[in-house]
């Protein structure tokens, strides 16, 4: 009789799924062998291929080596913290990274998400709770998300940004943003069809830096419709969604 595998209610989740998605990569790093292990175990008999790493140093060449999907990261790593990792990966990588904590404190939650996580699951955990949120995020960003690089240029080079530079040009031409202007534009940048409220994109953009009402973001929002929209009565790029917010509409050009 095989090896009885560990169910939590899902069954099958992934049967029937196309042989691609089924066998996506996923890179758990954290430090405790044990949640390795079972996470590993879990994960593998749902189909995914599943690499570990005990330490930031051994996950960044698995992830250099590897075309992973997704980063399930511990914040409390031996050789750096987690926040560490999670913005070394972000100057590189769009890959979805769910934060594996201890910390229960909303500041430390909203300071991982600032820092680029796309969720978190505080620890201990049910592994029907984590397979619920990797399944959501890969998800999300499959649809959401843009291929990852330093530079993406949108309505056949109308518009252009560069996020190592942090500059912006309109038909070849710089424009000059403010530090929270570049903020917003690159948080709604990241997920072209996600309609963020006020209040995300407050924190997504901004964080602790920002002193004020959520109300203040549209004001942020009109400065930027002037200066990358050609008209910013009839926006392309910056989209208003009636009741919830804004989301970024331009369409990214294959480079």
């Amino acid at each position: 009789m095989g090896e009885k595998k560990p169910d939590d209610g899902y069954g099958s989740a992934l049967a029937g799924r196309p042989a691609s998605e089924e066998r996506r990569k996923i890179l758990v790093v954290d430090d405790e062998a044990k949640i390795i292990e079972v996470v590993k175990s879990f994960l593998e008999s749902k189909g995914f291929v599943v690499f570990s790493a005990e330490n930031a140093g051994r996950a960044f060449e698995i992830f250099e080596n590897e075309n992973i999907s997704l980063i399930l990261l511990d914040l409390m790593l031996p050789d750096m913290s987690g926040e560490e990792f999670c913005a070394a990966i972000r100057k590189k990588s769009h890959v979805p990274v769910i934060m594996l904590t201890a910390k229960v404190e909303e500041e430390d939650m909203l300071k991982g998400l600032r820092l680029g996580a796309d969720d978190y699951v505080t620890k201990p955990f049910s592994l029907k709770e984590l397979f619920a949120r990797v399944e959501a995020v890969l998800r999300r960003c499959g649809e959401y998300l843009l291929p990852p690089g330093n530079r993406l240029v949108f309505e056949a080079g109308a518009l252009e940004i560069d996020f190592e530079s942090r500059s912006v040009k309109r038909d070849g031409q710089a424009i000059g943003l403010t530090p929270n202007e570049f903020k917003i534009l690159e948080a709604l940048v990241r997920y072209p069809n996600k309609a963020f409220t006020r209040d995300q994109l407050i924190d997504a953009a901004l964080g602790d830096e920002f002193d004020g009402f959520p109300r203040a973001i549209d004001s942020h929002i009109k400065n930027l419709r002037q200066k990358i929209e050609k008209n910013p009565r009839n926006p392309v790029y910056i989209l208003t969604i009636h009741g919830v917010g804004y989301k970024f509409g331009g369409q990214h050009d294959a480079m």
